[in-house]
């Protein structure tokens, strides 16, 4: 074995870790042609604000016909796509447009997070919302929290999913369920949100931390 066959191995472990730092996956799952028009046809019908309905008797299909065909468990005819691009004012092409250039992102510039009224803001906690999911069975919410110096303690804070706290700068003492954290510039929290939660102690400002919520949506 040459010296280079040697370091093959070593050098496809290097490019795995590059591709991703956590555990998810690498690659979705691939998707065939019948469930990418699928999912094209819905996101088209969606965006008309038709029902599955509106949108056969406008292409002379079945409702039975497109929710199979929304679903892609059939593959439709070339007539059929024909019918479906017409009554939904597109080509056939768009048809086919569902692909990795179409994925969620949401973009903040610095200092133009959106101002949100909680729970909290009444005990002079500021909330940004740095951006938002925009689809998907799962939601994410990610904070930068500000604590105003004549801010008050809050841990009355419960609600689905879970959280993660990076503290940017300043000094709490967080409380989650029966345990207090005394949280640091550099420190990170996680945590079931099902249990109460919230700053017990506001030790040094100015206070801020990134909040970053995860829950499933309804």
């Amino acid at each position: 074995m040459s010296y280079a066959d040697a370091r093959q191995p070593q050098r496809a472990r290097r490019v795995r870790d590059l591709l991703t730092g956590s555990l998810a996956p690498t690659e979705l799952l691939p998707r065939s042609v019948e469930e990418e028009i699928g999912i094209a046809v819905r996101r088209l019908r969606k965006g008309l604000d038709l029902t599955v309905a509106e949108l056969g008797v406008a292409a002379s299909i079945s409702a039975g016909m497109l929710s199979k065909i929304e679903n892609g468990t059939i593959s439709p005819s070339l007539s059929t796509l024909g019918a479906l691009a017409k009554a939904l004012n597109v080509s056939i092409a768009s048809l086919f447009a569902e692909s990795d250039e179409r994925r969620d992102c949401s973009f903040v510039k610095a200092g133009q997070g959106l101002r949100i009224e909680r729970r909290g803001t009444k005990a002079g906690h500021r909330y940004d919302l740095l951006g938002h999911s925009l689809a998907g069975e799962i939601g994410v919410e990610p904070f930068l929290i500000t604590l105003k110096r004549d801010a008050l303690p809050y841990t009355s804070f419960r609600h689905a999913g879970v959280e993660f706290i990076y503290m940017l700068s300043g000094t709490v003492r967080y409380r989650h369920a029966d345990r207090t954290y005394l949280l640091e510039p550099g420190d990170a929290l996680f945590f079931d949100a099902a249990a109460r939660h919230g700053p017990e102690e506001l030790i040094a400002a100015p206070m801020e931390y990134l909040s970053i919520i995860i829950y499933p949506r309804q």
